[in-house]
């Protein structure tokens, strides 16, 4: 397997394992779209490669070394996205797949570079917290906007979904970071908001909201 595959794999472990301690095989065939044979055996890899730490029937845990590479892996890939858009006027709906290409370039010094170039970001065109170049990233502490009650005012700070048919629908509300939010009214039945922002009114319905995450 290529070296491309293993990060894209270990990518995955790691975002997962931000979110709980118990990654698992059914998880990452899920996230990957493969087969649960062919995550059996990468893990294996990655396990020998001393990435993981994995012994059968038990959840997945990765070791220091697989978090520093993830983390650089990542790096890479939200500092491109922000590149992309800060320095090239791409969208942020139109640089993910880019980015996914460009994140394997194997040069510390050309993302250094490009690093250096953005003014040193701390998040990307999502609100995503970029590694320092030790590794070392920032835990949001965000929280949705469907947590929010009427009368709070907060600003869009971050995405917890960043797909290109999500990030259309906010461009078509005209909804991004740094938007000042006014919630007016939450339904009792079904949670959709009522918001007030950049002089317009919408309602949003409780699945949006709950992917809008805010301070």
């Amino acid at each position: 397997m290529n070296s491309q595959s293993i990060e894209n794999y270990l990518k995955v472990i790691f975002n997962q394992a931000i979110v709980t301690d118990e990654v698992n095989t059914t998880g990452i065939a899920q996230a990957l779209e493969v087969s649960l044979p062919s995550v059996n055996s990468m893990v294996k890899k990655l396990a020998g490669m001393g990435l993981l730490e994995y012994e059968k029937y038990k959840p997945l845990k990765i070791t220091e070394k697989g978090r520093q590479t993830a983390a650089m892996i990542i790096r890479k890939h939200r500092l491109t996205e922000m590149y992309l858009v800060e320095k090239m006027g791409f969208g942020w709906e139109e640089v993910h797949d880019i980015a996914e290409q460009l994140e394997h370039i194997q040069s510390p010094a050309f993302f250094d570079r490009m690093d250096e170039l953005l003014g040193h970001p701390q998040r990307d065109p999502h609100g995503s917290p970029i590694p320092n170049k030790q590794g070392h990233i920032a835990i949001l502490e965000y929280r949705m906007l469907s947590d929010c009650k009427p009368g709070e005012k907060v600003e869009l700070k971050a995405l917890a979904h960043t797909s290109d048919e999500f990030l259309r629908y906010l461009n078509s509300k005209e909804l991004a970071l740094g938007v000042q939010v006014q919630v007016v009214e939450v339904e009792v039945y079904d949670k959709n908001m009522t918001v007030d922002y950049e002089g317009r009114r919408e309602v949003l319905s409780a699945l949006v909201c709950s992917k809008l995450l805010v301070s």
